[in-house]
Order: C-alpha cells, then sequence, then structure tokens
C-alpha cells in the first residue's frame, strides 16, 4: 500500500506536520515528523546573536549561551563548530573566543610593535636562551622578540648567526666573538628586514641548528602567516635551511591569520609564548608534535 501522507495546517503558517501512515502486511507504521520552517531563521539570527555577544565581549561560553538562547548546549556547541569553520570566532575551552583579521594593507612598524607586550617578549626571549649552545649556527628572523634574543646573548662566547634584520645585525656588532652573516636583498622599511630574490637566493646557500622566527599571525587550524608574501617565502627558506624551527610569539598572535602563508604545524619543532595560549590550541600543537614552551 502507498503511503498516505496528511498536511495539517496550523494558524502559524510557519509550522506544520507531516503525518505519514503506512500499512505493510500486518503491521502499522505511524511517522510524525515536525518540520519548522522558521528553524533555519532562528538559526541564523541566534548564531547573529553569538558573534554580537562574541564582539562585544572578546569571549563567551556554552553555558552562558545555553541559557541566553534558552537551547541546549548541545546545539550552541554546534552553532561554534560551524561559525568557526567560517573563520568567524576560535573554539576556547568551554565556549569561544573572537577571531581577529588583518588587511594585508595593515602592517604596523618595528617601533609600534616593541611598545606592545613587552614584558611578555623579554619573558620569551630568555625562555629562547635555553635552546641556544656555544658553537651554534643560528637564523634570528626580523621581528621584535627576536630582537629581545639579540640583546640577550651576551652570556654567549661563540655563535654564527645569519639574520635578515638591519636592528638585530646591528645589536650583534657588539658582541666580540660572534660571526653575523646579512643575506642583502631589498629594505623593508617597516620591519627593518632584507627580502626578495637577492635574500631568498643567499639563505639557500646557508645551513644552520636553529632558527627563531617571529610571526604576525598564528591560527593552530591554519599554520604561520605575515603580512607580507617576500617575507613569507624568506620564513619558509629559514625553515628550510634549518635543522630546528623555533617559533617565538606572544599568545596575542594566536588570535591573527594574516595575508601570506609561511607554513602548516607540521613544519615547526618548538613554540615558545606566553600563558595567555588557550588551552586549545596548546593541544592542538602538541598533538601535531609541536613542544610548548609557556612563560
Amino acid at each position: 500500500m502507498k503511503p498516505l501522507i496528511i498536511h495539517i495546517f496550523f494558524h502559524n503558517p510557519l509550522s506544520y506536520f507531516y503525518f505519514i501512515y503506512l500499512n505493510t502486511h500486518n503491521y502499522n507504521h505511524y511517522f510524525l515528523k515536525v518540520m519548522d520552517r522558521s528553524s533555519n531563521k532562528s538559526t541564523v539570527s541566534r548564531r547573529a546573536g553569538i558573534l554580537d555577544e562574541l564582539e562585544s565581549k572578546g569571549q563567551v561560553n556554552v553555558v552562558d549561551l545555553s541559557k541566553m538562547f534558552d537551547i541546549s548546549e548541545v546545539t550552541i556547541r554546534n552553532d561554534l563548530s560551524h561559525l568557526e569553520k567560517q573563520n568567524m570566532l576560535i573554539r576556547a575551552r568551554g565556549g569561544a573566543i573572537k577571531m581577529k583579521f588583518y588587511r594585508m594593507g595593515i602592517d604596523p612598524s618595528i617601533s609600534d610593535k616593541q611598545k606592545e607586550y613587552q614584558k611578555e617578549k623579554q619573558k620569551i626571549a630568555k625562555a629562547a636562551l635555553k635552546f641556544i649552545e656555544d658553537g651554534d649556527t643560528i637564523v634570528l628572523d626580523s621581528g621584535t622578540t627576536t630582537t629581545e634574543i639579540a640583546k640577550n646573548l651576551g652570556q654567549f662566547k661563540n655563535l654564527t648567526i645569519i639574520t635578515n634584520a638591519l636592528n638585530i645585525a646591528i645589536i650583534l656588532s657588539e658582541y666580540e666573538g660572534f660571526n653575523v652573516f646579512m643575506p642583502g636583498g631589498i629594505l623593508r622599511k617597516k620591519s627593518l628586514s632584507l627580502v626578495g630574490v637577492l635574500a631568498d637566493e643567499n639563505f639557500m646557500k646557508f645551513s644552520c641548528d636553529k632558527l627563531f622566527l617571529g610571526v604576525d599571525g598564528f591560527d593552530t587550524t591554519h599554520g604561520l602567516s605575515t603580512p607580507n608574501t617576500e617575507e613569507a617565502h624568506l620564513n619558509q627558506i629559514m625553515i628550510n635551511v634549518a635543522k630546528k624551527a623555533i617559533v617565538v610569539t606572544d599568545s596575542r598572535k594566536f588570535l591573527r591569520r594574516r595575508f601570506a602563508f609561511i607554513c602548516p604545524l607540521s613544519h615547526i619543532d618548538v613554540v615558545i609564548t606566553d600563558s595567555g595560549i588557550t588551552e586549545e590550541d596548546k593541544t592542538r600543537l602538541e598533538k601535531n608534535g609541536v613542544e610548548v614552551i609557556i612563560t
């Protein structure tokens, strides 16, 4: 017997029932399915409300959102997962945090960056020194955290250092017993770094024990990024010539994804950061085989 479908309409035109009666042999099967045409609309509205909360507070948690929208925590978690896939937020323990995106054109100068998170960068730099031994050949990428590393190398007597940063080279020139190499290239005035074809070609001629890499963006579901494409390409070469790639970055960078992709998590060995890193980011790094040092 063919299914009998009865449409029962209510005063509310957004809702209706499908009642399906099916008689098969001696068994009667009844299927009742509630179809709510307003569900899609309410889902969109709820997710928009979640983003509004995130915009105003910077972070949200599942329990509060569940109470606010009078809906199950499972549904809220699904909402957060959906919004994360759309790159609208970052999932965090028990909720989510605001994701900050930056256009390629927004490229703060190194003098502006030096004013931000200064204490955290100094602690990260001191933790990085534990990975350096006399006799090492190391690469110091341009950046404010790597500049702090350069300022604190006084305990070492014999290092070979390759850097593409003018300000770092000047600091290193004060140390006796250090061999300092610069790759040449085109000067990026905002970062005081040398980039371009000449820098790329010369870096490929080197080999080093450890790379200390600073980043502008670090999304643990995506990888490392920077606002400048030439800088990103040079960073890729640095990673390739290093036996160990060590990322030194304050936790604020984990909330950013920048224009130019550098590499996935699988290409780095160690991350040194401050206590602001979320548990989710830390766990994701460790699951990808990355050692995480928190200062």
